[in-house]
């Protein structure tokens, strides 16, 4: 009695807060100021390793898994100073718990992402890949467990054990391989799409898999195991039948365009957590309940994408990586020692690799699935991922594995996905191809024909100055403009990007929002677009494209030669400020313009946007804007004035052409000569609106004054190449401007004019394309429908 006394009392349970060092108290020998640190200590080295990984171009969970196992006892843990201090084992409970609160709510997640009604489209292909993918593994995972249970994990149940080598071997990541397609722009193409049908079957069989697992794992007797399989099989149609009207009940009552009520969303994680609990107190793991939560919520409107943006930035940022550190606490690499462990790691690894590629390869080919294609879906469906990391977890846990088995089983995981991204990047580099185009510049041969636009914007603040330009752009011709409005998004790690990627449809290049009516999936940013077609005579397409932001450019030069665009208009990266100043969004916007630059297929314009008839669309009958022209000669000083010819066509605009000469002398080329003659007879003399006036220079000063004195304009047409030295007094790093907007982009210079800096398309000049140019190639360019009241085609 008196022993058990003593134990308990040597136990000492943590208090939950510190009364301060001044108190003489150490902060981390209580609860909340330990787990602080413990989640500072994950976060900071996570997204270091996430940063240093990104030229590698890995996935987040890689950097994740990487973190844990340093911080465990093959790293940073072999220190026992730092881990008594940093997780102590007092700790680990508090730890563990709240990381499995984080994982519980990102399998909702998970769940969220998966969408029955597409698995239940998958076609004959993708199901037969899905079965052989699982199957062939399965089967060497069993064989290659009989040689881990006679060597290292001796002692164990045959049973349980030959399951969670089965499973651990056969599952694909499905979140990670939706984000590696994105990374490598495969997810629209025919390869992506069937590697994401294929890896969803997968992820529903590994789920039921690991149900079996578990429920064979436990110690009681087989008619346990019976129990806690009809037990969860019971669960899974009472939440059909029971908790999915409810959800669709609280779904049909957050219409679109209105906040969800703050009661339904706490009721949803109210039963996610509920869930949770009955499938742990059944026997099946509390993270179930969750993934079965989240795939009976309904898809359709916003209740899925709002629930999405209350649970994925908190769960996924800070508290999903603790359970990577709580798995990496776990795993001690340096259990595996001698010849015999190391070997055994080359087998699992190789054993996974065989099963899964080789399961793929064999399938895909009785398919007819081409060799090369095949061989890549393979490598794309093995691998690994979170869930591989809770099957090896559990079965720790249940004592099905021990340690040297599990490090060597979370070395493979690992080894598997971080290969993924590099070997499919070697082997399979899918052909972009388009047929040749004619029209590639504001300025054409005949000015009558259509001109097809390619808008891009990163945000609803540019959306009113993208809308009045098109507004200004499209001209009385009987053929006007079409318009492709393109909304930049970077892909990230949030599940909303990825669940936002899994919407595409293929349709070329990027991916493409087509709002159905009442089913709410568009972006919301594109409303602006379709409701200003519905009032126009322009001819609209909005679009979507996620990418990062280090290849983003390639979609936007891929998607305007497919659309075979005459312009691309950029958002300069730089928003203007209420004070007049301008604030940088960073250097990678300012890299996908100046990548845009170099690769386009056409002419390219970058718009610094000081707010273009204000915050709000101008109805065509209110347009009233000054618009000048900053002529100092040169095709790119051409092709600004094509396009101020172009605009001066509507009603509300006025066109002022200042040409530059300088004052040594000289005339200018012929080239300018002749299209300023033509301006000066077919335009000036004709249209009240547009006026002409030359200017000579001896200095830069004298540059500045005269477009100082050319008096209020709503917007500067200048060319990128002028024939001019720098405006500016101080070095603007902004070459993609040219000499001339780079002065016009100083808060300095003005606070309320807006500047187009226009970059002629030079079929004479050297080019980077990213597209390559096939003759008799199909012609698809997906022209918007004309609507009533349209002129488009």
């Amino acid at each position: 009695m008196a022993a058990a006394a003593a134990d308990a009392s040597a136990v000492k349970p943590m208090k939950a807060t510190s009364d301060g060092i001044f108190q003489g108290e150490n902060p981390l020998n209580s609860a909340l100021p330990l787990l602080i640190l413990q989640i500072c200590v994950v976060v900071v080295l996570t997204r270091g390793l996430a940063f240093l990984l990104r030229p590698l171009r890995q996935p987040r969970v890689i950097a994740e898994i990487i973190g844990g196992i340093l911080l465990g006892p093959s790293a940073l843990g072999r220190s026992s100073a730092f881990l008594n201090t940093v997780f102590p084992k007092e700790s680990l409970t508090v730890l563990d718990t709240l990381a499995n609160i984080g994982l519980l709510f990102f399998l909702f997640l998970v769940g969220l992402e998966l969408d029955l009604r597409a698995i239940r489209r998958t076609g004959a292909t993708a199901l037969v890949i899905a079965v052989a993918g699982i199957a062939l593994p399965f089967i060497l995972g069993i064989g290659t467990s009989f040689v881990l249970e006679h060597t290292v994990n001796r002692g164990v149940s045959t049973g349980p054990f030959l399951v969670f080598m089965g499973v651990s071997l056969s599952i694909t990541a499905f979140p990670v391989l939706a984000r590696i397609l994105a990374e490598l722009k495969l997810l629209t193409t025919d390869l992506g799409r069937m590697a994401m049908s294929a890896a969803a079957v997968n992820d529903v069989v590994a789920w039921i898999l690991l149900a079996l697992a578990i429920a064979l794992s436990g110690s009681g007797s087989p008619l346990v195991s019976v129990w806690v399989l009809l037990s969860g099989t019971g669960f899974v149609v009472a939440s059909f039948f029971l908790l999915r009207p409810i959800l669709a009940w609280m779904a049909r009552r957050s219409p679109e365009g209105e906040p969800v009520k703050e009661i339904y969303i706490c009721a949803t994680l109210s039963i996610v957590l509920a869930a949770g609990f009955v499938t742990d107190t059944i026997g099946i793991h509390a993270l179930f309940g969750a993934f079965i939560v989240g795939i009976i919520v309904p898809k359709d409107g916003p209740f899925a994408g709002v629930l999405l943006e209350k649970v994925e930035d908190l769960i996924s940022g800070l508290f999903l990586p603790l359970y990577f550190v709580s798995s990496g606490l776990k795993t001690n690499v340096m259990a595996i020692q001698g010849r015999e462990s190391w070997a055994l790691l080359v087998l699992v690894v190789a054993t996974a690799c065989i099963g899964k590629i080789g399961g793929t390869v064999l399938a895909s080919l009785v398919v007819r699935v081409p060799l090369r294609e095949a061989v890549t879906l393979g490598v794309l469906m093995n691998t690994k991922g979170l869930v591989e990391l809770i099957v090896l977890n559990i079965g720790k846990d249940r004592h099905v594995l021990n340690d040297e088995t599990f490090a060597i089983l979370v070395l493979m995981a690992l080894i598997n996905t971080f290969i993924t991204t590099p070997v499919v990047m070697a082997i399979y580099k899918p052909a972009r191809r388009g047929a040749p185009y004619k029209n590639r510049t504001v300025l054409r041969a005949n000015p009558d024909d259509e001109l097809r636009m390619l808008a891009c914007f990163h945000s609803t603040r540019n959306i009113p100055t993208m809308i009045n330009l098109m507004e200004s752009s499209r001209g009385t011709r009987r053929r006007g403009i079409t318009v492709y409005a393109m909304h930049l998004v970077e892909l990230s790690e949030r599940s909303s990007a990825i669940s936002m990627v899994h919407k595409a449809r293929r349709n070329g290049m990027p991916f493409w929002n087509k709002r159905r009516n009442g089913d709410g999936d568009g972006d919301q940013l594109v409303v602006a677009f379709e409701t200003y077609q519905q009032l126009s005579h322009v001819s609209i397409r909005a679009m979507t494209a996620i990418s990062d932001l280090h290849t983003i450019h390639e979609d936007v030069v891929t998607s305007a030669h497919q659309k075979r665009a005459a312009l691309i208009v950029l958002p300069f990266h730089k928003l203007h400020q209420m004070d007049g100043h301008m604030e940088s969004l960073g250097e990678e916007y300012q890299h996908i313009n100046q990548r845009v630059l170099h690769h386009a297929p056409c002419t390219v314009a970058i718009l610094v946007d000081r707010g273009l008839g204000g915050a709000a669309q101008v109805p065509a009958s209110d347009v009233s804007y000054n618009i000048a022209v900053l002529f100092f000669g040169g095709r790119d000083d051409r092709e600004a004035l094509a396009y101020g010819m172009r605009m001066v066509e509507h009603p509300g605009i006025e066109l002022h052409v200042l040409r530059f000469l300088p004052q040594s002398g000289g005339s200018g080329a012929d080239d300018d000569e002749a299209f300023l003659a033509d301006f000066r007879g077919n335009v000036v003399t004709r249209n009240e609106s547009a006026r002409y006036e030359e200017k000579t220079y001896s200095e830069k000063a004298d540059v500045v004054g005269a477009i100082k004195a050319a008096g209020r304009c709503n917007l500067f047409l200048v060319g990128h190449g002028a024939p001019c030295v720098p405006l500016a007094d101080r070095s603007t790093d902004c070459p993609e401007l040219g000499p001339v907007g780079s002065y016009l982009a100083l808060p300095e210079f003005s606070t309320v004019a807006s500047v187009l800096v226009m970059k002629q398309y030079d079929p004479a000049a050297k080019h980077y394309d990213l597209v390559e140019e096939v003759a008799d190639m199909a012609v698809d360019v997906d022209t918007p429908v004309a609507r009533k009241g349209n002129r488009g085609e």
